[in-house]
């Protein structure tokens, strides 16, 4: 009996995907719910596992072609033998002492799930180096995520006097979607920036003092994102056009805030959405992007988790960034910058005192949002920062 093997049902954002690297070939028994290929959407990579036990008869859709949901890719034949499957042969078992320890390309490393071996490819790292945790010794996306590179040989490639080696690889779809986005973007918004700085020294001090509490109490760290996040709600709250999007000449009016938060991941910079941030509390947020990143690293992100928002928050200051102008998720409208906090020497009643800064910057779609919006609502998060019980309070 044969069985279709059909492309999973991508989300309604997702018009088509790309096949990966096909884990079988024709003539394999397939087990079913094995994986037998990756699939990459702009968001994430899907694995789409065998519908039935039986042998893979046809593939139809080769490594490389572009699909779409539902789309016939293979079939498995669920009464046929694999090649080869036939009665062993007679030929002798090898010794049964086994052999020496054999550099990792001649067993089953270097056999690396397709998106593992994307990862691994980013980074400059051969499947064959990695101890792969997978069924048979095989790479996964986790055992990717965790490689290091290699030292540089000691002896590098000479090369000639005056060659200019170059090298040309092609963009993953993710990040010719994030480049395409972007430039849609900047022709589209009327991108303005406006920004402040924040005494972050009121909510170094919360955490400080109860941050050991608040970890035993929820199982999670108390971070800084909350309080950005929970700063960003209220000033959402305050001037609802910050959290609007343009349809054609129409603005939509959005009755809840979903936050998107930027996260780098080994495939690129994603964005899983905190849907209702405004409902949730500090420790709701933190164990929600503590899941997030796991999740990104893993490549385990849903389609669900990377769709919809309405407003986002990018956070340069973890890689040391002091001062960014963000570009606008479309069809968001506004989008906050936060920075690496740092000492800085600063003036409060005529003195020049020392105190831990960082630097916000909101950029916002002037069509719908004017300066007075943008900047009452970045005084709105500055203000909460300053005196956390506002976020306690709601005022």
């Amino acid at each position: 009996m044969l069985i279709e093997v059909k492309v999973p049902q991508l989300s309604e954002s997702v018009s088509e995907a790309t096949l990966v690297s096909w884990h079988k070939k024709e003539g394999d028994a397939v087990s079913r719910d094995e994986n037998l290929i990756d699939i990459e959407t702009d968001k994430v990579v899907l694995e789409t596992p065998a519908p039935a036990d039986g042998v893979l008869v046809k593939i139809i859709k080769a490594n490389g072609d572009t699909v779409a949901s539902g789309e016939l890719i293979a079939q498995i034949d669920t009464e046929a033998k694999a090649a080869g499957a036939a009665a062993p042969t007679a030929a002798p078992v090898q010794a049964v002492t086994p052999p020496p320890a054999a550099p990792a390309s001649s067993s089953a490393a270097g056999a690396a799930s397709p998106a593992a071996r994307k990862i691994l490819d980013e980074k400059g790292v051969s499947a064959g180096d990695v101890a792969g945790t997978g069924r048979g010794g095989r790479v996964t996306k986790e055992d990717a995520v965790a490689a290091q590179p290699k030292a540089a040989a000691v002896a590098p490639v000479a090369v000639a006097a005056g060659e200019r080696p170059e090298e040309r690889v092609p963009m993953t779809r993710l990040r010719a979607r994030i480049a395409e986005r972007l430039i849609q973007s900047k022709n589209e918004n009327a991108i303005l920036t406006t920004f402040n700085e924040v005494n972050m020294a009121p909510v170094m001090a919360l955490r400080k003092q109860y941050g050991e509490k608040f970890e035993k109490a929820h199982g999670v760290r108390l971070g800084f994102m909350g309080f950005f996040v929970k700063a960003a709600v209220a000033a959402l709250k305050k001037f609802p056009i910050l959290n609007a999007s343009v349809d054609g000449n129409d603005i939509i009016y959005h009755g809840y805030i979903d936050i998107g938060i930027a996260v780098g991941s080994p495939r690129g910079l994603v964005v899983p959405i905190l849907r209702d941030a405004d409902q949730m509390s500090i420790a709701d947020i933190e164990k929600k992007i503590a899941e997030f990143g796991e999740k990104a690293k893993a490549g385990k992100l849903s389609l669900e988790e990377l769709t919809g928002g309405t407003f986002s928050i990018s956070n340069g200051g973890v890689f040391g960034s002091m001062l960014s102008t963000p570009i606008i998720n479309p069809p968001q409208s506004a989008i906050l910058g936060i920075h690496a906090t740092k000492d800085r020497a600063v003036v409060e009643n005529g003195q020049v005192v020392v105190r831990p800064i960082n630097y916000l910057a909101m950029s916002y779609d002037h069509r719908i949002i004017d300066g007075r919006e943008a900047v009452l609502g970045l005084v709105t998060m500055k203000e909460a920062l300053e005196d956390p019980a506002r976020l306690i309070l709601d005022v």
